[in-house]
């Protein structure tokens, strides 16, 4: 196969220099500067997955959900409180098979789920 991964995710944004900014801020994530445009990370398999449109994974007014790997979801979870942005949870989207989750949403309403893997 001629594909080797994902080279960029792009979105629209009524201010994409705040968002940047706020990305950058919250989730340690993009690029640091204007001058730059990329951001490597790490981890591993990315998901690349269309669900049915009517889904209610996410809310029905938003065509994406950014899935982000993290490493330490309860500190994350913690810095976020501290920074007053509203964190959903649910013990039911918790297994030891996928791992464990979150949902946040930035300051444009895009979802966020965040996702510890299972050790």
């Amino acid at each position: 196969m001629p594909v080797l991964g994902m080279g960029g995710f792009f979105f629209r944004a009524k201010d994409p220099g705040a968002l940047s900014a706020w990305y950058h801020q919250h989730l340690g994530i993009g690029p640091t500067s204007p001058d730059e445009y990329a951001w490597s990370t790490r981890g591993g398999p990315l998901v690349f997955a269309p669900f049915e449109a009517t889904t209610d994974y996410w809310p029905a007014d938003k065509q994406v959900m950014i899935n982000l790997r993290v490493s330490d979801l309860d500190g994350l979870l913690q810095t976020l409180r501290d920074n007053k942005i509203e964190i959903i949870t649910d013990p039911e989207w918790d297994t030891p098979e996928s791992g464990r989750f979150a949902r946040i949403h930035d300051p444009e309403g895009n979802p966020i789920e965040l996702w510890e893997p299972p050790a």
